[in-house]
């Protein structure tokens, strides 16, 4: 019994360190599931290792009353040195049927959407992530104001495997 134990313990242990591919993980939970297109979230982070490649994705959670099957994001990731990428993204939220694409139980889906792969923080510093969606309605010019049904917007950075 104690033998059993004690392989449990270790299986479990390992599988918890093994882990430590995740660098940084920060989220921002949004007032009442709506992300007003003004409202651009920042993330700050820094001591990354400015050698080692990484993976970084934008981490949403949306709800039912998310009414799209896209999302489309502006982001802005800003180096310690002044240098910004600014870019223009889409992501599939659902499949054609409705289907959602995230991982979860229950009412809340969480999509893990690629930003950049195998990256290198070259400098030294703070960086700066902002985020601001850039949803509009098919036909209409001005963009949506609320988005409704996000509830959380966030970021991770991982060790790349290469």
């Amino acid at each position: 019994m104690l033998k059993s134990f004690l392989i449990l313990v270790t299986v479990f242990l390992t599988v918890v360190s093994c882990n430590n591919a995740i660098v940084k993980s920060e989220y921002q939970t949004l007032d009442d599931a709506s992300w007003n297109k003004s409202n651009a979230l920042k993330f700050n982070f820094s001591e990354i290792d400015t050698v080692q490649k990484h993976d970084m994705f934008i981490n949403i959670r949306n709800d039912q009353d998310y009414p799209y099957s896209n999302l489309f994001l502006i982001t802005e990731l800003g180096y310690p040195n002044g240098d910004v990428i600014k870019d223009t993204l889409e992501f599939n939220m659902a499949q054609p049927d409705g289907t959602w694409l995230g991982k979860g139980q229950g009412s809340i889906k969480e999509s893990k959407l690629w930003f950049r792969e195998n990256i290198v923080f070259p400098n030294s510093g703070v960086y700066t992530l902002e985020i601001t969606h850039a949803m509009r309605k098919n036909g209409s010019i001005p963009g949506i104001v609320d988005l409704e049904g996000i509830t959380d917007v966030g970021f991770e950075i991982v060790k790349s495997k290469e």
